[in-house]
């Protein structure tokens, strides 16, 4: 196959974006859709699909990236004249939360960047309780993001860190509560009512932690987080803990299962003395 065709291939299946690839390419958008086609018909399958959400990579789309990694760094390589392979190029799409791009990421990613110091990095953060979706469909190759009980059979995950729930209040008398519209800790605030006996008169809803933090400070209602945001919060000296004995969270390195024979994602996967 031709370089170019993989080069461009490779730039459409991180940007899922025919447009942008179009322009960033400086190809037209008819080349661009014919060369697509021509893999697809030597491959044999589907590489990309285009539905209501956008463009997406199929799964021997994804299959056909790490193939083309290899062989683009490969001719590197030979053109270069190295006697040694240069490493791994490419790029590597992580979603992260705020809070763990701060206190998780640093540590989690120095291994890679010392062993492949040629590979971009592309941190995408966002709201914790949509990130295996977000993995899931494929818009980023590896999250970190809190555990649930049970994982869906397309993920899997590698333990990072464990950390506490607290509830938080910012040392005023409240009988109301802030929490995550939705997600994990948002399940064990409910599991927590539930075992206490509490019926919680809900006063607001959140869609991150730094925002119910925010809220709470304000003497919103009492909140429950992570230890691990509140920890890191810049409103950590204006809140106090409040007791209780909620479940832990885990939190992990999630991957497609299909994907970690890809090179990059192993290269991230591995763990690393």
């Amino acid at each position: 196959m031709e370089r170019r065709e993989l080069e461009l291939f490779l730039h459409l299946a991180r940007t899922l974006n025919y447009g942008r690839t179009s322009l960033e390419s400086h190809v037209s958008p008819a080349t661009l859709t014919r060369t697509i086609q021509r893999l697809e018909t030597r491959v044999g399958a589907r590489l990309l699909d285009r539905g209501p959400r956008g463009v997406v990579l199929t799964a021997e789309g994804r299959r056909f990236a790490a193939y083309a990694e290899q062989a683009l760094a490969l001719w590197n390589d030979y053109r270069a004249g190295a006697d040694e392979p240069a490493g791994l190029t490419g790029e590597l799409k992580i979603f992260a939360t705020v809070t763990a791009c701060q206190m998780l990421l640093p540590d989690l990613l120095a291994p890679l960047r010392e062993a492949h110091p040629q590979i971009r990095l592309d941190v995408r953060t966002g709201d914790a309780a949509a990130a295996l979706a977000r993995l899931d469909e494929g818009e980023v190759d590896v999250a970190v993001a809190g555990i649930p009980r049970r994982l869906p059979q397309t993920l899997v995950s590698r333990t990072v860190a464990v950390t506490d729930l607290v509830l938080v209040s910012n040392g005023e008398p409240q009988d109301e509560y802030v929490v995550p519209a939705r997600g994990l800790v948002r399940e064990a605030a409910f599991r927590w009512f539930r075992r206490a006996g509490v019926k919680p008169v809900i006063a607001a809803e959140t869609d991150g932690h730094e925002a119910l933090l925010a809220l709470v400070a304000l003497g919103c209602g009492i909140g429950v987080v992570p230890r691990l945001v509140l920890d890191s919060s810049v409103m950590r000296d204006r809140l106090v803990e409040v007791e209780a004995e909620l479940d832990p969270l885990t939190v992990g390195l999630c991957a497609r299962r299909d994907d970690l024979h890809r090179p990059l994602v192993a290269a991230l996967w591995e763990p690393r003395p």
